[in-house]
């Protein structure tokens, strides 16, 4: 039988993030059963600093952590209930996010389709509000749980206690009291598939998909980020850096009028969402490097490693750019992956 957890010292982090930069963790302990999270949490090495670390694809070292390092891998999946119409699926962290799109296709159920190929874990879904092509996975999910540093104990939170925004939750915004154990999700055999956002219904047409199914759209889905995003096995990357900006309506028209090609979404009553992309194309960084840290030449919102780039050199790269955006622009950029050992 498989240890619960197991620990290691002065732990080597760059195999363990998508960015591969180099950094070491006092320790590293692997989670197989959320159930010894009490006794893992109560052992000396872990009573100091704590970070979660799935993937390792939306986070970037800017130094080494001190304290201890957790992974999850609790892999277990089942269907809760279905009643032909409608299924509630349960997911532990450990799950890897791609394979449980495919699970869930597989099964009949829409709703996660276009969230395909999207890096990372299960458990990461939530606290980052991960979200692509007009979905965010809030949407789907219906109850977290997760330990509860607090109160020491594993917790259930449905939908409204999670308090999901744009790439925001509860878990995101208190990181040292939540460690996601698992995630419940509510899909549906009928929903309406999502084609609007730019470049689905095209990549279907391409593909002569005619009525589509989630699986085609997933599949559509999945072209189009190869195609846009490097793949981190080929460079080092953490997928898009900058979160897309959400500014007034008014501020919005004002951007357009000067610049009609400015993409423009709506973001709520009175807000409009801007491409952070077209802003860090439109002050001239795609394709840009600094060394070995660079902007990638495939898409202008990926932060990429060419080798041997530093945390450090990324992290001041990534402030140029959104430094230049400012005064281009007026419009603050903020990074998407949790930035570790320094603040943004």
């Amino acid at each position: 039988m498989a240890e619960a957890f197991t620990l290691i010292d002065n732990a080597a982090l760059a195999p363990l993030n998508t960015l591969r930069v180099a950094a070491t963790a006092r320790w590293l302990a692997t989670l197989r059963d959320p159930l010894a999270l009490p006794a893992l949490l109560d052992r000396p090495e872990a009573q100091g600093p704590l970070l979660v670390l799935g993937e390792g694809s939306n986070v970037l070292f800017a130094g080494d952590f001190a304290g201890l390092v957790l992974r999850p891998s609790c892999t277990d999946l089942r269907m809760l209930a279905d009643d032909g119409a409608i299924a509630r699926v349960r997911a532990e962290a450990g799950v890897g996010w791609d394979a449980f799109v495919d699970w869930t296709l597989g099964r009949g159920l829409a709703g996660l389709e276009n969230l395909a190929l999207i890096p990372g874990l299960v458990g990461a879904a939530p606290i980052q509000n991960i979200g692509a092509y007009g979905v965010e996975v809030a949407e789907t999910i219906a109850a977290v749980e997760a330990w509860d540093r607090t109160r020491g104990q594993i917790v259930r939170l449905d939908r409204a206690q999670c308090a999901f925004g744009y790439r925001d939750s509860t878990f995101k915004r208190d990181p040292g009291r939540w460690i996601v154990t698992a995630v419940e999700f509510v899909l549906s055999r009928a929903a309406a598939l999502r084609l609007d956002y730019a470049g689905v219904r095209e990549e279907l047409a391409a593909a002569d998909a005619g009525e589509p199914t989630p699986q085609q759209v997933a599949d559509a889905v999945r072209r189009l980020r190869r195609r846009k995003l490097p793949d981190p096995a080929v460079i080092g990357n953490a997928g898009s850096f900058f979160k897309n900006p959400v500014v007034t309506a008014a501020f919005a028209a004002q951007l357009r009028e000067r610049h009609p090609d400015a993409p423009v979404h709506p973001a709520g009553e009175g807000l409009r969402k801007l491409s952070a992309a077209w802003l860090i194309e439109h002050c001239g960084w795609r394709g840009r490097r600094d060394g070995d840290a660079g902007i990638s030449a495939q898409h202008a919102l990926v932060l990429v490693n060419h080798g041997q780039a530093r945390g450090e050199e990324l992290l001041a790269l990534a402030r140029r750019v959104a430094a230049s955006v400012a005064e281009r622009f007026a419009v603050r950029l903020e990074p998407e992956p949790r930035i570790v050992g320094a603040e943004w």
